[in-house]
């Protein structure tokens, strides 16, 4: 099916924009005075990537575990979107996927031969607790048990995601999902149950996946599951909801988790990127990044919602509490950025936003999925707007990757120049970022290999390793070998 271009990333700023107005360009924005407010302090950092840097891969559940109804896991959201006919593009479903959950220990071993020292995953809420609250399933976590075990003794550090879109089936039919805060609660106890028993080995726990990504797709335009529709207020109230599940999940981590235990989320920002390096579009960039994130980065690491964001949706904002911002707001260890791209370039405006977007040319260029535009220094200013915005001292890249078409030749090998480009384009200004004193500490590659690409279903590729979902093979693109060479030039000495 086909959704006329729609990006799996970018939704949430098309939502905002909605919701902010498309405010008017300034005639003069990008010839402002020179100012000294928005550079970040040099850390006296070396050139490069800091000591200790770590670079890793990642997958989600869903995408690579397949054994849908195996260990008496519960179904999920997706489960049964993906069933449906038309939803998902030539009608396929994670049922099997990559198989991963047999085939993880040959896996575990494809991160190893690329040097990665950490790995990102996802667990499946539905394995742990079937119908999404009540008893946990005793066999849960023993799949997470053992992969565990398998990363640590292959030397490398786990990293889980607590929520990666697979919401229990049953929390959506008996409470509406995350129109309720019933599934919100839902969460903290799952998060709790699973710190208690995993961070032992888990050192780094992320809440939520993308909040604005299923929260858009999946409850306002439909595409993603469950597949709703829902009006304006309807939707800012799901948002308000999730980004409460987060919180309550950082407090009941705390409090379930061992001493030590990391937590905190891993978001698609709208990257605001200045079209021009003057101060006046960096100040306007910082400020759009701002406002554009107001429902889940903003609210999380400020504890309010914006006058822009409240005086937007007027009789249509969440309903809410003192509380429940106090809770959203609970101190974090760390903040998780997905960045494949610029939402907005952008310039400073003579209107009550101090920013504009430009548009984006019907010639801007694009990698194998039409809807990720090719601009690596989102990848700079993303990490760079949230350490100064919001004073954030610990940053992962949590997912950084593309699509590319990826066509064996007659041997079997895939020569993915294209996705080699864009990745040391990308790791250029991330470069830039961390020599600057931005203090991003890792990096995690999506994907390692090739998976179910929710709505996309297989046919568009981010693995580092083709894989053939026939047989299950796994065969390294050359973008693995680039990859394991800059994990090795880069590694600690």
């Amino acid at each position: 099916m086909s959704f006329d271009g729609l990006s799996r990333r970018h939704f949430a700023s098309i939502a905002a924009w909605s919701a902010l107005g498309m405010p008017a360009m300034s005639a003069e924005s990008g010839l402002a005075n020179a100012s000294k407010e928005n550079s970040l302090p040099n850390r006296s950092l070396r050139p490069g990537f800091p000591s200790g840097f770590l670079w890793g891969t990642a997958t989600s559940a869903y995408q690579i575990e397949g054994a849908v109804n195996e260990d008496e896991r519960g179904p999920s959201i997706w489960d049964r979107h993906a069933h449906k006919i038309g939803n998902i593009l030539n009608n396929g479903n994670a049922d099997v996927a990559n198989d991963h959950f047999h085939l993880y220990k040959d896996d575990v071993q494809l991160m190893k031969a690329l040097g990665a020292k950490a790995y990102r995953f996802s667990i499946a809420w539905p394995r742990v607790f079937p119908a999404g609250a009540g008893a946990p399933n005793p066999k849960g976590l023993d799949f997470y048990d053992r992969l565990l075990d398998e990363l640590l003794a292959s030397g490398i550090e786990p990293f889980a995601t607590l929520y990666h879109w697979d919401l229990p089936l049953a929390l959506q039919d008996r409470h509406g999902g995350w129109l309720s805060r019933e599934t919100s609660e839902a969460f903290a106890h799952y998060a709790g149950h699973v710190a208690k028993r995993l961070s032992d080995r888990v050192k780094h726990f992320f809440t939520i996946n993308e909040c604005s990504r299923f929260v858009n797709l999946g409850h306002g335009h439909g595409s993603d599951a469950p597949g709703l529709k829902l009006s304006r207020a309807e939707l800012n109230q799901v948002r308000h909801n999730v980004a409460l599940g987060h919180g309550l999940a950082v407090r009941s981590i705390r409090t379930q988790g061992r001493a030590g235990t990391r937590v905190g989320p891993a978001e698609n920002i709208v990257t605001c990127v200045p079209a021009i390096e003057t101060p006046a579009n960096i100040r306007a960039a910082e400020i759009a990044t701002r406002e554009l994130n107001a429902g889940y980065l903003t609210v999380m690491l400020e504890g309010k919602y914006t006058d822009a964001f409240l005086a937007d949706a007027g009789k249509d904002a969440p309903q809410f509490t003192a509380e429940d911002l106090d809770i959203i707001s609970s101190p974090i260890d760390f903040v998780g950025l997905n960045v494949y791209m610029p939402e907005h370039y952008v310039v400073a405006a003579d209107n009550a936003q101090g920013f504009a977007p430009l548009p984006f040319p019907d010639s801007f260029p694009h990698m194998d999925s039409a809807w990720l535009k090719i601009g690596p220094e989102a990848m700079y200013w993303g990490p760079r707007h949230v350490a100064k915005l919001w004073d954030v001292k610990s940053i992962y890249i949590t997912e950084n990757g593309t699509s590319a078409a990826d066509q064996p030749d007659t041997a079997g090998n895939v020569y993915d120049v294209d996705r080699i480009m864009y990745l040391r384009n990308y790791l250029t200004q991330l470069q830039r970022a961390t020599s600057e004193g931005v203090p991003v500490l890792g990096y995690f590659l999506w994907s390692l290999m090739d998976n179910f690409e929710w709505t996309d279903g297989f046919e568009k590729r981010f693995g580092l390793y083709r894989v053939d979902f026939n047989t299950q093979r796994r065969t390294p693109k050359l973008s693995a070998s680039f990859y394991r060479e800059i994990i090795a030039q880069n590694a600690v000495v």
